[in-house]
């Protein structure tokens, strides 16, 4: 089996719309840091445009469109493509053989039990309209997406666990059935439980565009302001300053924890040394949500700043996106068609690699 010693990482975004804080605090800012370390012989991120599909197929230009949202999303972060490569689903032929073949590994059962599969039915409403075959399928795909490049690393949110721990499932059970042939992937989840899974500003679980309760990493600073001051989930029951507070569940908090460090106290509210002494102080009483609104948008700010400003400059050059983005994809159809080969190898599918085949059917036919 190949690249069993690498450590190699995929990972990945539906190309729905823009990508917001809790892709960067869940995800992105990670995927920076990996990118960084020197420690990855392959890091490859996905645009997955065809599992996007599933749920719009009726509009495909809201996933065309927005492919370029998240390249630009991607770039904007301080993703090189100097050291990661960057690709599209639906350019990757391999991942629908791939898809294809592993269904026939797991059974409806399975899949209908599988949380993430699961909640997103019920958040976008299926129980009730019917589901998809292909987004029912949806682990099989991201199954095909990670034992394509042989990834054995895999950062994902913490909602994202159970469709790894399925596509472990998968390879197990392809080992044992055609002989070690696919890598088994670990998940990756952030230290940071708050990073984990940040909710929507009005303290909805997860972030939607539908909903209206994200921040997106390009908004600009009045939005930002806008929904921080204006639909950001506090304690409803802190209604004057000095009534103690309730820090657990109260999103202005839950940002913080995910975002701020000491060194922000020190620069926008020196009176605090850390997070800990303004959390016990709007335990006690005495400290207002405008207070503490105004210090999460100074640290929102000083984390968005910076994103803007390479947004803005990799959105005048669309071209240089263009060559970018095409140059992976072709890296990763290589990369891609070598897995399968192995896969449809280890099948004993491979009926036109060479012509031993010949050899197999005349002696069958020899010994009928």
């Amino acid at each position: 089996m190949e690249n069993t010693q690498k450590q190699i990482i995929l990972t990945g975004d539906r190309p729905t719309g823009r990508l917001h804080l809790g892709h960067y605090v869940g995800s992105l800012k990670r995927r920076v840091e990996l990118q960084n370390s020197g420690l990855y012989d392959e890091i490859n991120i996905l645009i997955a445009d065809d599992q996007a599909l599933t749920d719009n197929v009726d509009d495909p230009q809201k996933i065309r469109s927005n492919i370029v949202n998240v390249i630009l999303d991607y770039l904007s972060v301080g993703l090189d493509p100097e050291k990661v490569t960057f690709c599209v689903q639906s350019a990757l032929p391999a991942l629908h053989s791939l898809t294809f073949y592993y269904m026939n590994l797991v059974t409806t059962a399975r899949l209908s039990r599988n949380p993430t599969v699961k909640a997103e039915i019920q958040m976008r409403g299926f129980a009730d309209e019917g589901l998809p075959a292909g987004f029912f399928s949806y682990p099989v795909s991201q199954a095909a997406d990670i034992t394509a490049f042989d990834a054995n690393i895999v950062p994902v949110g913490e909602d994202q666990l159970p469709m790894i721990e399925q596509t472990r499932e998968i390879v197990e059970k392809f080992n044992r059935i055609y002989g070690e042939t696919l890598v088994l992937p670990k998940a990756v989840i952030p230290d940071n439980e708050m990073q984990r899974r940040l909710p929507g500003v009005d303290g909805k679980a997860k972030m939607s565009k539908s909903l209206g309760n994200c921040i997106y990493l390009s908004d600009t600073p009045k939005t930002v302001k806008t929904q921080v001051n204006g639909k950001m989930f506090t304690d409803p029951t802190h209604l004057r300053i000095e009534d103690p507070g309730h820090t657990e569940g109260n999103v202005v908090f839950t940002y913080l924890d995910a975002l701020c460090c000491d060194d922000h106290f020190a620069e926008y509210l020196p009176q605090y040394a850390n997070l800990d002494e303004m959390k016990e102080h709007y335990r006690k009483g005495g400290l207002g949500d405008g207070v503490c609104k105004k210090f999460l948008i100074q640290v929102l700010e000083e984390t968005l700043t910076p994103i803007r400003t390479e947004r803005q400059k990799w959105e005048k050059d669309i071209d240089t996106v263009y060559d970018i983005l095409m140059a992976g994809t072709l890296k990763a159809q290589e990369r891609t068609n070598k897995t399968l080969a192995r896969v449809q190898k280890a099948m004993k599918i491979n009926y036109f690699e060479d012509r031993s085949v010949i050899k197999e059917w005349k002696k069958l036919l020899t010994n009928k």
